[in-house]
């Protein structure tokens, strides 16, 4: 059976809480096997029958909004898409050691067209700067602000599809937590 992880937005946030035993039921109601939630903030490791991940990512957001009352937008990966994701340094002139930077990384279900990805680059400043891989936003926040947390709004709307963004650290425990096959 072939194993995903799938990355939810709006779980644990916004005064929307959902307790881990609860979403790995939600998640098992579904006939999915071997689930596992990571860290509260809506990071399902699971073993599912189908081989297409878009229908995985339709099927479980149906399921949890009829369960929650709320749209949950899902992201689904393969460990060896997960693998890549993790793996991938967007950004290998940045010293990944010195203080105070982040790599966060955006899950999108469609790679963006080019003139959305030359928006989103567009949004660049002094201590945020962007790269597009595939399905996946890289944001590399050199300083912890306001300023680039508004941006994440921001890229949203630039995007113009639903996001949602897990710290390098936790994409790279979920990564371990299904390695690939």
């Amino acid at each position: 059976m072939p194993r995903y992880v799938a990355f939810l937005r709006a779980v644990n946030v916004g005064g929307r809480v959902v307790k881990m035993d609860r979403l790995r039921a939600l998640f098992e109601e579904l006939k999915l096997r071997r689930v596992e939630t990571v860290i509260a903030s809506g990071n399902v490791v699971f073993d599912a029958g189908s081989g297409d991940a878009a229908a995985l990512e339709r099927r479980i957001e149906r399921h949890l909004e009829r369960a929650l009352g709320y749209e949950v937008a899902t992201f689904v990966r393969t460990p060896s898409e997960l693998a890549a994701v993790a793996g991938h340094e967007p950004f290998p002139q940045l010293d990944r050691l010195e203080a105070g930077r982040d790599l966060w990384i955006g899950f999108l279900r469609a790679p963006p067209a080019a003139d959305v990805e030359r928006a989103v680059l567009a949004l660049e400043t002094d201590v945020d700067r962007f790269r597009v891989t595939g399905r996946e936003l890289y944001w590399r926040r050199l300083v912890r602000n306001m300023e680039s947390l508004r941006l994440g709004a921001r890229l949203e709307r630039v995007l113009g599809a639903p996001m949602t963004m897990r710290n390098v650290t936790t994409v790279r425990r979920l990564a371990e937590r299904a390695p690939v096959p």
